[in-house]
């Protein structure tokens, strides 16, 4: 099941409804907020850059899309769903082109390898056509 509760309104943001919030990561809506759909076992990840975001170039602080990257990650590894939390054991990120104020980011995250504890990930972050950062990830499953 999906955490699909209560918290911000994609729609506020510009984002399609058919993205949902993901409830329960105070450091995400701090950041954020971020939001999530899945497609098959793929999640695809919006957020849009308001000027809080930017560092002093004027364009989306890097530390953010990492945050975003991780976030996007991490769906991939417990498929979108609440029944297991995961940890982040590593992340590497390659910094492609800068985004701006007002723009919307867009993940996509792939599993590479799905083992019993730990999955291998990678993920896409995105203005319209234009790629921004590109990540790949260990993620580990913590078991209930």
């Amino acid at each position: 099941m999906n955490k699909k509760k209560s918290g911000p309104d994609p729609e506020q943001y510009g984002i399609s409804r058919e993205f949902q919030h993901w409830e329960g990561d105070p450091a995400e809506d701090w950041i954020g907020p971020f939001f999530f759909r899945m497609e098959d076992e793929s999640p695809i990840t919006a957020f849009r850059i308001r000027s809080e975001h930017c560092n002093a170039h004027g364009t989306l602080h890097g530390g953010i899309m990492m945050a975003f990257a991780d976030y996007t990650l991490c769906l991939g590894a417990n498929r979108g769903s609440n029944a297991e939390s995961v940890v982040t054991v590593t992340c590497n990120n390659e910094f492609v082109a800068p985004a701006a104020d007002g723009e919307l980011v867009e993940g996509r995250g792939d599993v590479m390898k799905r083992g019993r504890s730990l999955v291998f990930l990678r993920s896409t972050l995105a203005v319209g056509k234009r790629v921004i950062l590109v990540s790949s990830g260990v993620v580990k499953l913590i078991k209930p």
